[in-house]
C-alpha cells in the first residue's frame, strides 16, 4: 500500500508541475513535446518492462525485485530533482519508470499469494484505496512545495517514503516466488520498447511540426506498429512467454484489458489538458490548482469501495459499463469549460469524473487478476498493467499532439505583423505565448493564446471522449451478462501451487 501510494503520489505530483516546467523563468521552459516526453518516458518504461519484471519476480522472488525497484526509483527521483534541463528530466523520468515497473507486478503478486477468496477482493479494494490517497495528496503536496520551493522539490518527497517502504519489506514481507522457473524474454522486451518508443515519437513529432505527411512523422509510426506486430508474433512462438498474448484472446480478460487501456488513454490525455487549463488559462497558483484537483481523487477514493459493494449484488457489467460511460462523458464535459466557468462547476465535473473512473478500474481489475493462475501471478498481472500503461502512453502522445496542432492553427491569425522571434515563441505553446506577451507588453497576444488554448482543449476533449466511449462499448461486450457469470476456476490452481510451494520449502 505504501508503494502504491508512492507511485500515485508521483504521477499526480508531476501533472501539477507541468505548467511550472513550461515556464521559462520558474521552470525549464519546456515545450509541449518535451513535457509529453517527461510524462511519456516514465510511462513507456513502465509499460514495456512490467511483463519482464513480473517474470523476474516469479523467478527470483517478488520481494527481491520489489526492493531493487525501490532503490532505482529513489535514485532516479534524486536525479530528476536536480535535472538541469528538459533532456535530463526526461531521462530521469524514464529511470523512474524502470523502478515503477519492477515494483508494480510484485505488489499485485504478493497480494495474490497472501490472500485467497473474499479476503483477496477486500485486500485489492484496500490496495486501491492507497492509490486514491496518493491521488488526493499528490496535487496538494505539489502545490505546497511549488509555492515555497523550487520545482525539483516535488521529486525529493519520494526518497523518505522509499526508505520507509524498504524497511517494511525487509521486516514484514516474505519472498514469494513461483515454483516454476520461467525464462527471461530479452527479444520481447527489446521489440516492445522499440515499438512503443517509435510509435510515441511519431505521434509527438506530428504535434511539433503540425504535419502528418512528413517522413519523420509517418515513418516512426509505421516502424512502431511493425515492431509491435513482431513482438506479438515472437511472444506467440515462445513456449513460456513473459507477456502472453493468448490471455488477451479470452473474451473477458482481453476485452476487459482493452477497455481499461482506452479508459487510461482518456484519463492520461484529459489530465494533461487539465494541468494547463487550471494553472495556465485560469491562472491558478500551484496550490490552488492542487486543491482544485482534490475532488477527482475523492471521487476515485469513494468509487472503488462503492463499486465493490454493488458488484456483490449486481452483475459486474451492470455496475461498470454505465460508470465507464459517465467517465467518458465527463471527459467530453471539458468542451463546456471556459475562462469564466465557475469553480463550483469545475469541481462537480472533476468529482463525477473521479467517482466514475474509480467505479470502473477497481472492480474490473479485481475481476481480471482474480482469474489468473497463481503461478502466473506476476506475468499475468503484468499483462493487465502493460495494456493500461500503453493506453496512457498513447493518450499523452495523441492528446498532446491534437492540442499542439489545433493551438498552432488557432493562434496563427493573431501573429500577423508580430516580429519573427515573437511569432516563433508564441507558436510553441500558450505558456510561451503568455511569457513573450508579458515581456513585450502585448496583452492582446496573451488573450489570443488563452482563446487558442481553449479551442484546442475543446477539440481534443471531444476526440478523447469519443475514444473513451468506444472503451465502454468494448467492456459491454467483454463482460458476461446476468446469469452468465461463473465462479473463478483459478482457485484450485492457486491452492495446488500453494501446496507445491509448501512441499518444496519443507
Amino acid at each position: 500500500m505504501l508503494c502504491s501510494l508512492l507511485i500515485w503520489l508521483d504521477n499526480t505530483v508531476l501533472s501539477t508541475t507541468l505548467e511550472t516546467l513550461a515556464d521559462p523563468d520558474r521552470g525549464l521552459g519546456a515545450d509541449p513535446g518535451e513535457l509529453q516526453w517527461a510524462t511519456g518516458s516514465y510511462t513507456l518504461a513502465f509499460a514495456t518492462l512490467m511483463f519482464t519484471a513480473g517474470a523476474l519476480g516469479d523467478r527470483f522472488g517478488h520481494r527481491t525485485v520489489f526492493s531493487g525497484g525501490l532503490v532505482v526509483f529513489a535514485g532516479s527521483s534524486l536525479w530528476a530533482a536536480y535535472a538541469s534541463g528538459a533532456g535530463q528530466l526526461i531521462a530521469a523520468r524514464a529511470a523512474m519508470g524502470v523502478g515503477s515497473a519492477l515494483i508494480t507486478p510484485a505488489m499485485m503478486a504478493i497480494l495474490m499469494w497472501t490472500f485467497t477468496g473474499p479476503a483477496r477482493a477486500a485486500a485489492i479494494g484496500i490496495f486501491s484505496t492507497s492509490a486514491g490517497v496518493g491521488m488526493a495528496a499528490g496535487p496538494v503536496l505539489a502545490g505546497f512545495l511549488l509555492d515555497h520551493f523550487w520545482w525539483g522539490s516535488v521529486f525529493l518527497i519520494n526518497v523518505p517514503v522509499t526508505a520507509l517502504a524498504l524497511i517494511g519489506l525487509a521486516v514484514l514481507v516474505p519472498n514469494f516466488r513461483s515454483p516454476a522457473r520461467r525464462p527471461l524474454d530479452p527479444a520481447g522486451m527489446l521489440l516492445s520498447i522499440g515499438g512503443l518508443v517509435a510509435l510515441a515519437y511519431g505521434l509527438i513529432r506530428a504535434g511539433q511540426v503540425a504535419a502528418w505527411g512528413r517522413t519523420d512523422v509517418w515513418a516512426p509510426i509505421v516502424a512502431g506498429l511493425l515492431l509491435l506486430a513482431a513482438f506479438v508474433l515472437v511472444e506467440l512462438r515462445v513456449k513460456v512467454p513473459s507477456f502472453d498474448p493468448r490471455l488477451l484472446a479470452r473474451r473477458a480478460f482481453g476485452g476487459g484489458n482493452v477497455a481499461l487501456g482506452l479508459l487510461l488513454f482518456g484519463v492520461a490525455a484529459i489530465t494533461f489538458y487539465s494541468a494547463f487549463y487550471l494553472q495556465g488559462a485560469l491562472g491558478f497558483s500551484p496550490m490552488k490548482a492542487g486543491l482544485a484537483n482534490v475532488p477527482t481523487a475523492v471521487g476515485a477514493l469513494a468509487g472503488a469501495p462503492l463499486a465493490s459493494r454493488l458488484v456483490r449484488r449486481l452483475p459486474l457489467r451492470v455496475v461498470t459499463v454505465p460508470a465507464f460511460t459517465v467517465a467518458a462523458l465527463s471527459m467530453g464535459g471539458y468542451v463546456l469549460l471556459g475562462l469564466d466557468t465557475s469553480l463550483v462547476w469545475i469541481e462537480v465535473l472533476l468529482l463525477v469524473q473521479g467517482l466514475s473512473i474509480g467505479m470502473v478500474i477497481g472492480p474490473v481489475t479485481a475481476a481480471l487478476v482474480s482469474d489468473l493462475p497463481l503461478d502466473r501471478a506476476g506475468a499475468g498481472s503484468a499483462v493487465t498493467n502493460t495494456v493500461r500503461q500503453t493506453g496512457s502512453v498513447i493518450g499523452i502522445a495523441v492528446g498532446g499532439t491534437i492540442m499542439s496542432i489545433v493551438y498552432r492553427r488557432a493562434i496563427e491569425p493573431s501573429l500577423e505583423g508580430a516580429p519573427g522571434p515573437v511569432r516563433e515563441q508564441a507558436r510553441v505553446s500558450a505558456e510561451q505565448a503568455r511569457h513573450v506577451a508579458d515581456v513585450t507588453h502585448r496583452p492582446a497576444l496573451a488573450q489570443a493564446a488563452d482563446d487558442a488554448f481553449l479551442h484546442a482543449m475543446h477539440i481534443g476533449a471531444g476526440w478523447i471522449a469519443g475514444i473513451a466511449l468506444v472503451g465502454a462499448v468494448v467492456l459491454f461486450f467483454a463482460l458476461p451478462a446476468a446469469g452468465e457469470e461463473k465462479g473463478s476456476t483459478a482457485e484450485p490452481d492457486r491452492e495446488a501451487a500453494r501446496t507445491s510451494t509448501s512441499r518444496s520449502t519443507a
